[in-house]
């Protein structure tokens, strides 16, 4: 069985190059993913709207309204997809503006399908970590339907804020995640208290994975915290 079959993930593939489109709409479907696919921009958004994809994979350069554009009025609208963004440039401003647009990832044409295959699993770890059922990060193994981490083949023992937390550092594994930002993905925009309450969190996470000497959960001074698979 194909890694996304039978697990309803949809996908929205918008480019103004049948060939392309064809090539990858082919190849995700083969993959076990629903697929729907735009030409331009427009027919972009009431694809999305419609069709509510987990993720977009949208082509930058299009006549008529650009990627840019359709990526900015999806975020306006609040659409939850992650965006992967395909453009022949090169070029880091091009890539600085496609993610403060509020893009999720950037690829550069021509790409491999199996790296495309990669990063469309690592934004639906990502976004939606429940619809692949178990995720596997190195010597993590979290199952969102019983709300079960192992560590190395140990079932943690994890409060519910624990769970949250230990989860979203794993799935953003290697990067470094502030205070600011771990309190508003796993307290929520709207928790009034300290930050301090993030260190006492990280330090019962140490605890019980063993992780007397910070090598799995490093503090980064200044920075935040991050990850290991070790």
């Amino acid at each position: 069985m194909k890694a996304a079959q039978g697990t309803g993930i949809r996908l929205l593939l918008v480019d103004d190059e049948p060939h392309i489109l064809q090539f990858l709409e082919l190849g995700l479907v083969n993959e076990g993913y629903e697929v729907q696919t735009a030409a331009d921009g427009e027919a972009a958004l009431a694809a999305a709207a419609g069709f509510k994809p987990h993720v977009i994979i949208l082509d930058l350069m299009m006549p008529g309204m650009d990627g840019f554009e359709v990526c900015r009025q999806l975020r306006l609208e609040e659409a939850e997809a992650a965006i992967i963004m395909l453009t022949a440039k090169d070029e880091v401003q091009t890539r600085i503006a496609g993610l403060n647009l509020g893009a999720d990832d950037y690829m550069v044409k021509p790409f491999s399908f199996g790296e495309l295959l990669a990063r469309i699993q690592a934004r639906l770890r990502n976004h939606f970590p429940g619809l692949l059922g178990e995720v596997r990060c190195g010597p993590f193994r979290i199952d969102n339907r019983r709300k079960e981490i192992r560590y190395k083949d140990a079932v943690l023992e994890l409060s519910p804020t624990e769970y949250e937390l230990l989860q979203y550092l794993v799935i953003n594994h290697g990067l470094v995640l502030s205070k600011p930002m771990i309190l508003d993905k796993v307290w929520g925009y709207d928790f009034g208290g300290e930050e301090n309450i993030v260190e006492v969190y990280i330090r019962s996470l140490r605890e019980k994975l063993g992780d007397k000497e910070h090598r799995v959960i490093r503090t980064l001074r200044g920075a935040g915290y991050r990850l290991d698979l070790i």
